[in-house]
């Protein structure tokens, strides 16, 4: 079973696997969002949506829509 960013919890860290491009938006890419880049959740909104990361330095926000499209290999 494949983990995605949505799946992670508060502090957790993973490896961004894939994703389609088609589905990401362009500032995500520019970002850092890329394969093989470490993400790390450090926050959620009151409502679980948006969520807010850490890829690799840099610090922002997504829809949870959108992170439960980028596949994840989670670090333990």
């Amino acid at each position: 079973m494949s983990s995605t960013i949505a799946d992670l919890k508060r502090g957790q860290r993973g490896i961004i696997k894939e994703f389609s491009v088609d589905i990401i938006p362009l500032k995500l890419l520019e970002m850092g969002c890329l394969p093989g880049n470490e993400v790390e959740l450090v926050q959620t909104a009151p409502f679980k949506d948006p969520i807010y990361l850490n890829i690799n330095g840099s610090h922002l926000a997504i829809r949870k829509e959108t992170a439960q499209n980028i596949q994840i290999d989670i670090i333990p």
